[in-house]
């Protein structure tokens, strides 16, 4: 899904229109509150962007935008033990409400992908250091 440029909305002060990267942050953000979203999955563009310090905030995000309507596709990893319907519906009911109140755009539709799955390791507790060097 590629994404395309909406049009000018005209008023009567001007016209007003809104970055499709604007609505990728929007939908990233409201993806991540999800309990159960360990985080984005982004590729390796989006892995490239965060080895060199930036945060990408729609790492993970792909949307189409026309002047009144959006489509919207999330890349995530979830956490291990989780129900992923019930986290992919929970993501589809944030992600489409966030984008309509912010914007006023209708959206279509919001497709979930689960790519991965993040087991959460235990925490090993630090080793004692029983061999001194010096005593």
């Amino acid at each position: 899904m590629s994404t395309l440029a909406a049009d000018y909305e005209k008023t009567d002060m001007g016209t007003i229109q809104i970055a499709p990267e604007v609505i990728e942050v929007i939908a990233g953000l409201a993806t991540i509150e999800v309990p159960g979203v360990a985080g984005m999955s982004g590729g390796f563009a989006g892995g490239i962007t965060e080895l060199l310090g930036r945060k990408n905030l729609a790492k993970g995000v792909k949307v189409e935008v026309g002047q009144r309507e959006a489509a919207v596709d999330v890349s995530i990893i979830i956490e291990y033990g989780n129900r992923i319907p019930e986290i992919a519906s929970d993501i589809q009911r944030n992600v489409k409400r966030s984008i309509e109140m912010m914007t006023g755009l209708h959206v279509v539709e919001v497709n979930v992908h689960i790519h991965d799955v993040h087991f959460k390791t235990a925490e090993k507790p630090e080793e004692e250091d029983t061999a001194h060097r010096v005593k």
